[in-house]
This record gives structure tokens, sequence and C-alpha cells, in this order.
């Protein structure tokens, strides 16, 4: 059986194949005068900056609880998602502003050239792809999505180029690049708006916290369930807090069976850790207001 092979290892061969194309495509995208290559090429080194920055953040995040981070290094994934964003929302941005002008003065392209690079295109971000895949943290995720979209545009480009080998269309060129930049940062978007929900401590969406204390108040002994609190550390592992009222009469032993029951119901919810705060019937002003 093969040795499992690692996300950081994963995002480090994709990181250095990344940086070697990405300096190929620049040059290219001069050689051949094509906006829809720049394009790329802005796009590409971009990408390859989130590589390196979510390499390492994707390495920080394996590290174990300390007394300085005593939940774990998970969310510094999550830093390297929201900064891979914000770099390849920049970069569409310039993109954007640089090709918008040319449409309205299409410049002519070296066809042979930019077939050739599409070429080159499809295969870089076609293995990059696949060393990624099976990927599943947040940035993982988002950084996939990314080479998938320069696979689609360097399919797309390789298409308009054959068509400029018949008709000389040079602004689909510029269209071309425009298309790429909208449709980059429109999955920019979605993306970082699913990050900042983690990092705001929004509850999952697997998460019903008002189905959670109706069930919890259901089981015997429980009076009441109340600041119930959910969030996720990285997008993936849930946490969950919660104040439990119980009767006067329960034991010690039946409290913490009480627990266990609870939690085992939690976990069946996909909910990972659960911290639990015990009060009596009696103790009313506790959570009479609540």
């Amino acid at each position: 059986m093969g040795k499992k092979i690692t996300s950081t290892r994963r995002m480090g061969s994709a990181f250095f194949l990344n940086l070697a194309f990405a300096i190929i495509e620049i040059i290219g995208a001069f050689l051949t005068n094509s906006m829809a290559i720049l394009s790329d090429a802005i796009h590409d080194l971009g990408d390859t900056l989130s590589l390196g920055i979510s390499w390492y953040f994707e390495k920080k995040s394996k590290k174990k609880p300390d007394p300085k981070y005593t939940y774990g290094y998970q969310r510094f994934s999550l830093l390297g998602a929201l900064i891979s964003s914000f770099i390849l929302f920049g970069a569409a941005i310039y993109v954007f502003t640089e090709a918008v002008p040319r449409l309205f003065d299409p410049q002519p392209v070296h066809v042979p050239g930019m077939i050739a690079f599409a070429l080159l295109g499809i295969l870089f971000n076609g293995l990059a792809v696949l060393r990624l895949s099976g990927g599943d943290s947040h940035h993982e995720t988002i950084v996939t999505w990314h080479l998938l979209e320069d696979l689609i545009g360097w399919t797309a480009i390789l298409l308009t180029s054959i068509l400029l080998l018949f008709v000389e269309w040079y602004f689909l060129d510029t269209l071309l690049g425009i298309l790429i930049t909208i449709y980059i940062l429109v999955h920019v978007g979605r993306n970082l708006h699913k990050v900042i929900q983690v990092l705001l401590q929004k509850s999952p969406e697997h998460v019903d916290v008002g189905q959670i204390e109706t069930d919890i108040e259901n089981f015997p002994g429980v009076y009441k369930a109340f600041h119930i609190h959910a969030w996720s550390l990285e997008g993936k592992k849930t946490m969950l807090t919660m104040h439990i009222v119980v009767e006067t009469t329960l034991s010690p032993q039946e409290i913490n069976d009480l627990k266990d029951r609870i939690k085992k119901n939690l976990r069946d919810k996909d909910i990972e850790h659960c911290t639990i705060e015990i009060h009596f019937k009696d103790q009313d002003k506790i959570h009479k207001n609540d």
C-alpha cells in the first residue's frame, strides 16, 4: 500500500509547478502580445504567491495545541486562505483595468505562440490540479478552484487561438481576458465570503442550535438548555459549548452519564468537541433571565 500524500506535499508540488509556469507565462505574454495570456499570467503569479503562503500556513496548522494556542493551529490555514483570496482579488482587478481600454483598441497577437502557450498551460495546470486532488482543507479547496479556473481559461485560450488562425478578430483575445477575470472575481468573492464566515464564528450550516436545544431538553433529568454556542475552527471541525440545568436529585455519576449521552448525541450531528456547564434547578438566579 502506497504512502499517503499529505496536504503539505500536495501543495508543495503544486507550488513549484505553478512557479515554473508563471515565469514562462509572463515571458510568453509579452512575446505574443496577448491580453488573454497576460490576464492568465498575472492570475497564475497570484496563484503562485497564494500557494506559497498556503503551503506555509498548512504546515503551521498541523502543530499540536500548546499554552499559547490552546485550540491548536488549525485556524492558520484560514489565514492562508484569507491572504490568498485577497492576492487573487487584487490581481484580477489589475488585469480587468488593463484589459477594458484595450477592448476598444484591439492589438494584433502572435497566434501560433498563443496556441503553444495554451497547450503548456493546460499541461501545467492539469498536473497541479492532480497534485492537489484529495485535499479537504479550506485553502486547499480555494487553491484547487483557482487552478481549475486556470485550466478552463487555458482551454478557452486554445479554442480562441485556433479561431484566430482563420479570422483576424483580435478583440476576442481581450474579451476572453476580461471574461476570465470576471469569472475569477466571482469565485474569489464566494470563497472569501465562506472564509470570513468561519473567522466570524458563524454557526456551521449543519448545526441547528434550536433543534439541539430541543433535543437536549428532552433528555431525562434536563430542565433547560441555554447559552448554546457553535462554531468551527477551520471550516471542518465543529465546536460547541452549552449550559444545562438539571434536576437536583441527580447524583454525580448520573450527571456524568448524562454528559456522555449528550456528547454522543452531538457527535452524531458531526459536532466533534463539546463543553457542558452544569447548573442545578434550584439555582434559578443563574438562568431565569436567559
